[in-house]
């Protein structure tokens, strides 16, 4: 009989949950898997104040489902927004469809708690999805272009009063964007960087409480530092359009009004007939079971689980972790296996203030700050889509955060930006395709009283090649040993080769690739027309990335094998040079690259959509 799993929500712990349970049922026929969610797309929640703050764009941290499970065709992807749960006849009802199911794993996340505070749902801006941090983006922008004409210096200082509710992760996140961001906008809009005003109330009296009192104190200088204004041991009363009112009595007069002081369980499954706990979270015991549900489990931030008195944390780390434990008891359910009990294991905490600043507490032990901070927590991120198996996503994430980022935001300084115009490396891929092409050409013809490699002379200098009766090859082998390449040497002087002598473990990688004068002929015939090729095509613009990583390696082939002067060593960075799109710029690549690259993604991915439905 089959059984039908339903996963709620594509969040950090669902996408868990359904890997997990994919893996291990693949070959079960008898067990179907659906991933529900109101999105298509997996929204990578660390990363909301970059589109907030203006650092990515908000397809950046969207990640769409079909690529990350195309791999598991088990899991079955329908976009649909849940609306309740039927526990009698077992179905989840959405909007427009009923799922049926016989486990159900409830993974809808959280949003934002504004514990009951006035005008927080009506003035103030939360970033708790991509939808609110695409909203506080746009504000942010439009205040800055209501300044640009308002008269009124109170009013315009308003405006560009951006005040953040809470010192939390995301609170000192998001400030850390906009310290990186006011320069930008000020000069775009034309306005008086001096006007501008970053603020952050925070409750209690420290900040970051989830890492220790160095990082605290580190971050606290450091936006300090940057003209911050921390306002610490003061609440939030309410909120006004124009007016932040704090406990204290003091008002701040601000338009934008940042609300990350609290968490709490999607507000959908308030309905969903599970005992709540605190903030709404859904309680469960140490196997994520649904309090008084049976075969029905919770897990990500709307789980409530004490462990060590404390319930787990609303983090990534949590999310998976819980979502795994899940996914194992169901698949114990199915199987008869063994039950699982969760137990958290956090690998540190880290948080980064802007693009190039960052404090991290790893591992219990390891204080991280500045760049190192920040490099690690690149490095998490691309350790986790490699945990996902999405190395499109690794790519998508490189170049958004590296290659195509704009101002100069990343650790980097934007040093790493390919926004560069590769129409200036036209010529150079000309005369090196060139160069490419007349070596080859060269050899084909014995031109300039070299020997043609295409004859049945032996030119590589290889001992184990040589004729032990007539020599006849050594003459031609010193002979070539000489003219390789040796076209940029300064008249009068003897180029010096990189090796005079191939290592001994290249020469018995050698012997097994040439054993013999056959192969050794066929080789260097194919050597030629392969420089010809490389020559053609550079000049074309064709492939000009693959052909640039294989000039890379014969380099260094014939560099080990003694038949490399340094005077041309400049292939090699010019080969780096060139891997930078150069052929896009009135070459083939314009168009060849583009065209093989929708149709790998096609055939690997299939099409991207904006609703997927069960098949």
């Amino acid at each position: 009989m089959t059984k039908e799993i339903v996963i709620v929500g594509a969040g950090f712990a669902g996408v868990s949950a359904a890997r997990t349970l994919a893996k291990k049922l693949k070959k079960d026929k008898e067990v179907n898997i659906t991933l529900i969610d109101k999105n298509s797309f997996h929204t990578y929640m660390t990363e909301l104040h970059e589109v907030a703050g203006g650092r990515v764009e908000a397809n950046a941290i969207k990640y769409d489902l079909q690529r990350i499970f195309k791999k598991y065709p088990k899991v079955q992807l329908v976009t649909d927004k849940v609306l309740r749960i039927d526990y009698d006849k077992k179905e989840v009802i959405a909007e427009h469809q009923t799922l049926k199911f016989d486990y159900l794993l409830l993974a809808m996340g959280g949003e934002a708690n504004d514990f009951g505070t006035p005008g927080v749902k009506e003035h103030a801006f939360t970033l708790w999805s991509i939808e609110a941090a695409e909203r506080l983006h746009d504000h942010i922008l439009d205040a800055c272009q209501r300044a640009a004409i308002e008269h009124d210096p109170a009013k315009r200082r308003a405006l560009l009063t951006f005040t953040v509710i809470g010192a939390g992760f995301t609170g000192i996140e998001m400030i850390g964007e906009l310290i990186d961001w006011v320069p930008i906008l000020a000069k775009e809009y034309k306005l008086d960087k001096d006007e501008f005003s970053l603020k952050v109330v925070e409750a209690m009296p420290t900040i970051l409480n989830m890492v220790t009192e160095k990082e605290q104190t580190k971050a606290l200088r450091y936006l300090k530092k940057k003209g911050v204004e921390l306002i610490l041991g003061d609440g939030v009363s309410s909120v006004e359009e124009g007016t932040l009112n704090l406990a204290s009595g003091k008002a701040i007069p601000t338009y934008t009004a940042v609300w990350t002081a609290g968490v709490k369980a999607n507000t959908d499954t308030a309905d969903f007939e599970i005992e709540q706990a605190r903030a709404g979270r859904l309680v469960a015991n140490e196997f994520m079971e649904a309090k008084g549900k049976e075969n029905v489990y919770v897990a990500g931030d709307l789980v409530y689980y004490e462990e060590n008195g404390q319930p787990t944390p609303q983090i990534v780390q949590a999310a998976e972790q819980t979502g795994h434990t899940a996914a194992h008891n169901i698949i114990a359910a199915i199987t008869g296996g063994k039950k699982e009990a969760f137990k958290g294991k956090y690998d540190g905490f880290m948080v980064s203030i802007g693009s190039k600043y960052g404090v991290a507490f790893l591992n219990n032990k390891f204080h991280l700050s500045g760049f190192l901070a920040m490099a690690v927590k690149h490095l998490i991120n691309l350790v986790y889509f490699l945990s996902i198996s999405s190395f499109y996503n690794i790519g998508a994430y490189l170049r958004h955060e590296f290659f195509d980022i704009k101002h100069k935001r990343n650790i980097f300084g934007g040093m790493t930006s390919s926004k560069g115009n590769n129409l200036w490396m036209v010529p150079l891929r000309v005369y090196f395709g060139s160069m490419w092409l007349f070596e080859g050409l060269k050899k084909a013809f014995g031109w300039f009283g070299t020997t043609s490699w295409l004859g049945n002379d032996i030119v590589f200098p290889f001992e184990w090649l040589k004729d032990p009766v007539s020599g006849a090859s050594e003459a031609a082998t010193e002979e070539v040993a000489h003219q390789i390449f040796a076209l940029n040497y300064t008249y009068g002087e003897e180029p010096m080769q990189v090796l005079k002598e191939m290592p001994d473990w290249f020469e018995a990688i050698m012997k097994i690739m040439m054993p013999n004068q056959d192969v050794a002929l066929f080789m260097q015939k194919m050597m030629t027309f392969l420089e010809i090729a490389i020559g053609l095509a550079l000049i074309a613009g064709l492939f000009v990335w693959l052909i640039s990583a294989l000039t890379i390696m014969l380099v260094a082939m014939f560099s080990l094998s003694g038949m490399f002067y340094w005077v041309n060593m400049w292939f090699v960075p010019v080969a780096i040079a060139l891997m930078n799109g150069a052929g896009r710029a009135f070459g083939l690549d314009y168009w060849v690259m583009p065209w093989i690259g929708n149709k790998l993604d096609r055939w690997i991915y299939g099409k991207p959509k904006h609703i997927y439905s069960k098949k």
